[in-house]
């Protein structure tokens, strides 16, 4: 089959998301000018460098409200944020921080998780997560958008500041099988790591 608008691929739902999939999750703590702590998972997510190690993150669409991402204004209010990482075992309170909730709720307290101090910035982080990465806002691009009430953003940063949990480390290095990332596939539906295998570069 071959579409080229979204309204006319004749399918139960819009398979975008399906097709570049899995995507990992970036579970994004941050806070406002005032202190409030506030917990959000986005499923537009990657690493995009390594020298230095630089993260970025889509917060698009608007709240029910019409209003903008709490994450996407505190990061530019703060310059700052910390990209926890899931595994299978948080899977579903990553997923309960995904609701639409007032900007005074506390995404920690809701999903029963612990907030942990960061080293570098202010934002803390999921105690629980197996890996934690502190990072410094670079930059936000606009990007375009075919729905007027539909906002895309891409938010750009450097981290600063890495935590991993000792218990995902073997031999000296991240042992997959014990860390199960959790990801996103399409529709409702998401995926953990259970097999990894081994191809080395022909150069």
């Amino acid at each position: 089959m071959f579409f080229d608008d979204r309204r006319k691929h004749g399918l139960r739902h819009n398979p975008f998301k399906a097709l570049v999939a899995p995507r990992p999750i970036a579970w994004v703590s941050s806070v406002d000018v005032d202190g409030v702590p506030n917990l959000a998972p986005f499923s537009y997510f990657n690493a995009c460098a390594d020298r230095p190690p630089t993260i970025v993150f889509a917060p698009n669409n608007p709240r029910p409200n019409g209003e903008g991402k709490d994450t996407l204004r505190n990061i530019e209010q703060t310059n700052e944020f910390v990209v926890n990482l899931a595994g299978y075992g948080l899977r579903r309170a990553m997923n309960e921080t995904s609701a639409h909730v007032d900007p005074s709720v506390d995404e920690f307290a809701l999903a029963g998780l612990t907030p942990a101090p960061s080293v570098h910035v202010k934002a803390p982080r999921i105690e629980e997560a197996p890996v934690s990465l502190e990072c410094r806002f670079l930059t936000r691009l606009r990007l375009p958008s075919d729905h007027p009430k539909v906002e895309n953003n891409l938010v750009i940063g450097q981290v600063v500041g890495t935590h991993i949990d000792d218990r995902i480390i073997r031999d000296g290095m991240v042992d997959m099988a014990a860390y199960r990332p959790i990801a996103r596939l399409g529709y409702m539906d998401y995926t953990s790591v259970e097999t990894v295998f081994e191809m080395l570069r022909p150069d």
